[in-house]
């Protein structure tokens, strides 16, 4: 029997316990490595995934560029900016085959599956490894909708395997409704349309609750190639894609074989929505005015205006008429027109001939010499002053610092009432008054009426040789309309957001009483006599409806205003050129004042004729006001012989 070694039992059990340090190192250094590995896999994949929100109200408006919607005054839209976000439609309003039609091309499990869909992907991959190309897709709707809000739409393995993980958290926190619901708010329809509302008001003009099963099939064909399918772009291909929509909603049980085949035999006809620009001028007022009023982070508006579309279409369109038909002959290449009802609010606004051409808004942005049409503001002040209507001056050559201004025409009338001389458009009464009165007294009225330009108190003022802009000459003459009171003119009536949150409502701005109401109807009944029998007969309504209203040519024919007003409306119009190069003899009234009344014309179509605040006109011959002159002076002047000489 060997004897016992110690020493090689020692060294066996050290190699043994060797064995078993290097095993446990590898296994450690291994595990260590995997766990590398997975947190690296898991930092590729996952550290940088985007989070969802925790409230998830958020995720109707996040990633979202600002749009705004706009409106007339009855809710009508009438043309957006930046990509269009209709309003917000729940499943219950839709017709039952429109969330059918999406489910059946783009999600037939969609209700079965926790957010992706193992059998649909599986059936992709092995399409599609047979075609040797990417020919069919396995994605949800889910997954299409954590596409939309929070992943970019670059084709890679990382971002599919985080938008399948998100799609299965969102699967988990929302009803199966709210995520359809989501969908169809937030996808692209092409064409700027996101949202199945915007889409059926694009390419139907009609709200989605209202879509028909044809309707319905062509816009779930687009979501696969929005760009591409667009129909009012490529049509055939849209239907043949709608087509398949059918049939495959046919497939999965959603319709009948008689509902499809009807469907097939009757594709949808587009009533595109109109984007061009026939309401830039007032877009432009609105944008600048909105975030103002609804605060800055506000986004995806839709703008109640104030606007009657039909009135500012037909005055759209009566401008351009007019310039295309007289721009050679009278020299005149642009116009602006402006409709205020009787309490401020803008019915309509032309800033030009085309807004595709130039965006400068003669409206508002125009500042011009309105000439003759500034002076009921004179005649106004003189009588705050007790100055009679009746009261006579001379037309005769007058000079002051140095300023001889002259009639049209070069000729003097010699003495005449004040009546005749507004009537006639009298330059040198005009200039006596103002001098009587002092032009600060003028300028003090004119800014009191709504006019904020800085007015020069000079005498010239009388003539109206200093600028001013249509939108606040039309809103001045509202004064005389309104038996005195100053209303504030404005453009927008309510904001709210798509989803029917509101932002803003105009508050009710009562009227400011400006100047006394006897005087603003004695001003009413002169500005009557100019469209009855002076300056401004071309004005004169077919229908006899009572209308005042003042002519204004600038010097050198370089501007032509009418502004006036009936019972329900008061209109501006001016006519000119950019350059302010002269027309050829163009006054106001003329091509303004005929303007004037084809647009008063359709404002008034349909309403009831009604007289204004004011005393009956008084129309008198020549003769008669010639003798109406000369009793007047002989009055006035026993009168003064009859006054103590203190007072005189």
């Amino acid at each position: 029997m060997p004897a016992f070694r110690a020493d090689i039992l020692n060294s066996e059990e050290n190699k043994r316990s060797l064995r078993l340090k290097w095993i446990g190192a590898t296994a450690l250094f291994f595990l260590i490595l995997m766990a590398l590995g997975a947190l690296m896999i898991w930092r590729h994949f996952f550290a940088d995934i985007p989070s969802l929100p925790t409230d998830l109200n958020q995720l109707w408006t996040m990633e979202r560029a600002p749009s705004l919607v706009l409106q007339d005054k009855d809710g009508k839209p009438l043309a957006s900016r930046g990509p269009r976000y209709g309003h917000e439609v729940k499943l219950a309003d839709l017709p039952i085959y429109v969330p059918q039609a999406f489910m059946a091309i783009e999600d037939q499990r969609f209700y079965e599956h926790n957010g992706i869909d193992v059998r649909a992907i599986t059936r992709a991959a092995m399409v599609n490894a047979r075609a040797g190309r990417t020919v069919q897709g396995g994605s949800t709707i889910t997954q299409q909708l954590i596409k939309l809000l929070f992943l970019t739409p670059r084709q890679t393995f990382k971002r599919k395997v985080q938008e399948m993980w998100l799609a299965m958290a969102l699967d988990k926190r929302l009803s199966k409704s709210d995520i359809l619901g989501l969908y169809l708010n937030r996808v692209y329809f092409g064409s700027g349309a996101y949202g199945i509302d915007a889409a059926a008001q694009h390419y139907f003009s009609k709200p989605a609750a209202e879509l028909t099963l044809p309707e319905a099939a062509l816009l779930a064909a687009l979501p696969k190639a929005p760009s591409r399918l667009a129909p009012d772009q490529n049509r055939e291909m849209a239907q043949r894609r709608a087509n398949l929509v059918l049939r495959t909603m046919k497939d999965a049980g959603y319709i009948t074989d008689e509902q499809a085949q009807l469907a097939l035999s009757e594709p949808p006809v587009l009533k595109l929505r109109d984007r061009t620009n026939s309401y830039g001028y007032i877009f432009d007022i609105v944008t600048k005015d909105v975030q103002a009023l609804a605060g800055s982070n506000a986004k995806d508006l839709v703008i109640t205006s104030t606007i009657d579309h039909g009135l500012q279409d037909a005055a759209r369109q009566i401008l351009q008429k007019a310039l295309e038909k007289n721009q050679k002959a009278l020299k005149v290449s642009q116009g602006a027109i402006i409709v205020l009802d009787m309490k401020g609010a803008i019915r309509a606004l032309v800033g030009g001939r085309s807004y595709d051409e130039s965006k400068f808004n003669r409206a508002t942005q125009a500042l011009r010499q309105p000439g003759s049409a500034f002076k009921p503001f004179v005649f106004a002040a003189a009588f705050e002053k007790g100055i009679d209507v009746d009261a006579v001056r001379y037309d005769e050559p007058v000079e002051i610092e140095g300023w001889a201004p002259q009639n049209y025409g070069g000729k003097f009338r010699g003495r005449v009432t004040l009546r005749d001389a507004f009537k006639r458009s009298i330059n040198t009464v005009a200039v006596q008054l103002t001098d009587e009165v002092t032009p600060a007294a003028v300028t003090a009225l004119a800014i009191r009426f709504g006019i904020r330009e800085d007015l020069k108190p000079l005498p010239s003022i009388a003539l109206g040789a200093q600028e001013v802009n249509l939108l606040e000459l039309s809103r001045a003459y509202g004064v005389f309309a309104n038996d005195g009171a100053f209303h504030s003119t404005y453009l927008i009536r309510d904001i709210e957001t798509t989803r029917g949150e509101k932002l803003y409502t105009r508050p009710q701005i009562p009227p400011v009483q400006v100047y006394e109401t006897t005087l603003a109807r004695k001003m009413s009944s002169l500005m009557q006599e100019v469209i009855l029998d002076g300056t401004g007969r071309r004005a004169a309504l077919r229908d006899g409806r009572p209308a005042a209203g003042k002519t204004g040519t600038s010097q050198n024919w370089r501007d032509a205003w009418f502004v006036g007003y009936s019972a329900d409306y008061i209109i501006g119009v001016w006519i000119g050129n950019d350059d302010s190069s002269p027309m050829k003899r163009v006054t106001g009234g003329g091509l303004p004042a005929r303007i004037w009344r084809d647009v008063m014309t359709k404002a008034e179509t349909g309403r009831p004729i009604r007289a204004l605040n004011a005393p009956p006109p008084h129309l008198r011959s020549e003769t008669d006001e010639k003798l109406a002159a000369f009793y007047s002076s002989l009055g006035e002047a026993f009168a003064h012989a009859a006054m103590p000489d203190e007072v005189q």
